[in-house]
């Protein structure tokens, strides 16, 4: 069922105007708000996206802009189009959920818990294992990558981009640490689960506690080769991460 044009395009349109901006491509904003309607529910599965001509008219942009955005939304797998059937919204197993970019779409909004839980039960799946195998093929170079990123996440503090940005180095380095290529193909994925994760469970509030020094566990197990005990700590920091996320969302 098509969405009432008016409301739903007016709201794309307001927050197109207000992160269009002169190093942002046309077509990548408008697919930015597009996927962030659509990830937060204002579009459902199944139901069609205003045409082309309709949405260029509305925001004021070129046809062929809206049309390359909706080429980024479909190669994510969040829409498929069809000639007279129009632009439709597919179903939520189709997306690719660990995209970079739909995650961060994700987050813009507000994220439903279960979505929330799906990353953290990922997490606790793949970088247990993954600081297992780290501690077993490290080397020097993968030691001082994270020991850099640790000393970045303590002078910046995870409530600062740089900081942030410290901390998904610091995860980073451990699944290039594995020299496993297919564990590797998910840093980006896994880096983008932890960032915004971080900065969603602390938009309202400070943490409870400080959580670089459980990720200080994590790495001294690496650096002294103990893969159990590796394991272990990431485990225990991806599970109080999931609480204090929890605890964020209630408040």
């Amino acid at each position: 069922m098509t969405k009432p044009e008016s409301a739903n395009d007016e709201d794309v349109a307001d927050r197109l105007k207000e992160t269009r901006g002169p190093g942002r491509r046309l077509h990548g904003a408008i697919a930015h708000k597009l996927g962030t309607a659509i990830l937060s529910g204002q579009y459902a599965p199944g139901d069609v996206l205003s045409g082309e001509v309709a949405f260029a008219e509305e925001l004021k942009v070129s046809r062929s802009a809206y049309r390359e955005a909706i080429q980024v939304l479909t190669a994510k797998g969040l829409v498929a189009s069809r000639p007279k059937a129009g632009t439709r919204v597919l179903p939520r197993d189709r997306w690719n959920l660990l995209d970079p970019e739909v995650l961060a779409w994700a987050f813009a909004g507000e994220p439903d818990i279960e979505f929330v839980r799906d990353l953290f039960e990922l997490r606790a799946i793949i970088e247990p294992a993954a600081a297992r195998l780290a501690a077993q093929r490290r080397d020097k170079a993968d030691l001082k990558v994270m020991k850099d990123a640790l000393a970045g996440m303590r002078r910046h503090t995870l409530t600062t981009d740089a900081g942030r940005a410290a901390d998904r180095d610091f995860h980073n380095a451990i699944l290039q640490a594995t020299r496993n290529h297919a564990l590797v193909v998910l840093s980006a994925s896994i880096g983008a689960a932890v960032h915004w994760t971080t900065q969603f469970k602390q938009r309202s509030r400070e943490l409870p506690r400080n959580p670089i020094p459980d990720h200080v566990r994590v790495y001294d197990a690496i650096a002294a080769g103990e893969a159990e005990a590796a394991a272990e700590a990431m485990g225990v920091l991806v599970d109080l991460a999931l609480e204090d996320t929890r605890s964020s969302m209630e408040n």
